[in-house]
């Protein structure tokens, strides 16, 4: 039995650039970088984003972008912020998508090998407790 997330990999083409936009965009703090000893199946660097164990590896970039994302928690009141530190790297910020209130805030954005990021500032508790609700008090 599983008993929760251990890491998340992104394979990938620029190191250098995935870091910056895990450290400006999510406050990522590197925690090793292979150089030239390589023990995976490529040169990697692994960060922390808050507990959360992330992985960059070097590798073809995703063909062709989807949904499927990973999403990070971020307090409400840096969203904005985060908005600001996205742009300022350059990168695409998706269309948001309608929500109804009280299932929080996000910010879906493009990183530079196709891969979906979300910023949010809510939680499964205030999800599920908003969508208990039903759809007819949406507003």
């Amino acid at each position: 039995m599983s008993s929760g997330l251990s890491h998340v990999t992104f394979v990938v083409a620029d190191l250098d650039r995935m870091q910056r936009v895990l450290e400006q965009v999510f406050g990522a703090r590197c925690v090793y970088d292979s150089g030239d000893d390589t023990f995976s199946l490529s040169a990697e660097r692994f960060f922390l984003i808050g507990e959360t164990w992330v992985a960059i590896m070097q590798g073809d970039p995703l063909p062709s972008r989807s949904y499927n994302h990973a999403a990070f928690k971020v307090d409400d009141a840096d969203i904005e912020g985060c908005r600001a530190r996205i742009l300022d790297l350059g990168l695409e910020i998706r269309p948001e998508r309608p929500r109804v209130a009280g299932e929080g805030r996000s910010i879906y954005f493009y990183g530079p090998d196709n891969h979906l990021f979300e910023v949010h500032s809510g939680t499964l508790q205030d999800r599920l407790a908003r969508y208990a609700q039903g759809k007819e008090t949406a507003q």
